[in-house]
């Protein structure tokens, strides 16, 4: 399937596996493709044939997926990656959460006031500017997809929440080839944090936690929930205040009352 796009190495995968090399985190596939129809099932596809790390990232995505199986428009010009990581523990829902805080602590970022909508969006006040898919393979191997604007989508019409991009938040002096190498070693990190236990996760999440102390809806599978949101707990939980007290959910979305009409 991939064959005759491993005897191509351009200079742009070069530069790549250079920097990988660098960062001692070179997996053992890098594919950077024009297009595609989802680089999560090029990975899928990757460890099918026995791949134990890869890293493929492409400029479009034709049938780019989000959580829920929800559509991830993905037009030209931003960062659509998926890569394999490998647990030394059973995956469970923090490990997302950890993906996230990794990428919001990218050294690149650091001077930018970024947020994390629970449990896989990338926010600014200005919007969303990024997400995560986690789909796990077996009990310890996932695939990572992560959506990054570098630049606004064009068409924005029909979609539920204002969105952004890194150029437009401020971000003009890294390369398409730095932000790929950032993302993955950034990724690599998260899966050492999750290896040894998620510690503090609840602080470190809650520092960034988009909409903490604001009125939230919640949707769930047994329907919607109403409350503050006051944060997560250390095992990936998000904790509302309700009117019938305090309650934990681990899987759902979030949405600030104030956005729903």
């Amino acid at each position: 399937m991939f064959s005759h796009e491993l005897l191509i190495m351009d200079a742009d995968t070069r530069q790549l596996q250079q920097l990988l090399e660098l960062s001692n985190c070179t997996p053992d596939i890098v594919l950077l493709k024009h297009s595609t129809t989802s680089t999560n099932d090029d990975v899928r596809a990757l460890a099918q044939q026995g791949m134990h790390t890869a890293l493929v990232c492409s400029e479009i995505q034709t049938q780019g997926r989000g959580q829920h199986q929800r559509q991830w428009l993905s037009p030209q010009g931003n960062i659509y990656l998926s890569t394999l990581i490998n647990t030394e523990t059973a995956i469970d829902g923090r490990l997302a959460l950890e993906v996230a805080l990794n990428l919001l602590h990218m050294p690149i970022l650091k001077d930018f006031n970024l947020q994390i909508k629970w449990p896989n969006d990338l926010y600014s006040h200005q919007g969303k500017w990024g997400g995560i898919l986690v789909e796990p393979l077996s009990a310890r191997q996932a695939i990572i997809g992560v959506g990054i604007n570098i630049i606004t989508p064009p068409d924005l019409q029909n979609l539920d929440q204002a969105v952004t991009s890194l150029s437009e938040l401020g971000l003009h002096n890294r390369s398409r080839i730095e932000l790929i190498h950032d993302i993955y070693v950034a990724i690599q990190q998260a899966g050492a944090w999750f290896n040894h236990g998620c510690y503090n996760l609840a602080e470190r999440f809650n520092h960034v936690a988009m909409f903490k102390g604001q009125s939230v809806s919640f949707e769930h599978q047994q329907g919607v929930a109403e409350g503050i949101f006051l944060g997560i707990q250390n095992d990936g939980g998000i904790v509302l205040d309700t009117a019938q007290g305090q309650t934990v959910y681990y899987q759902g979305r979030l949405r600030p009352l104030s956005s729903i009409q």
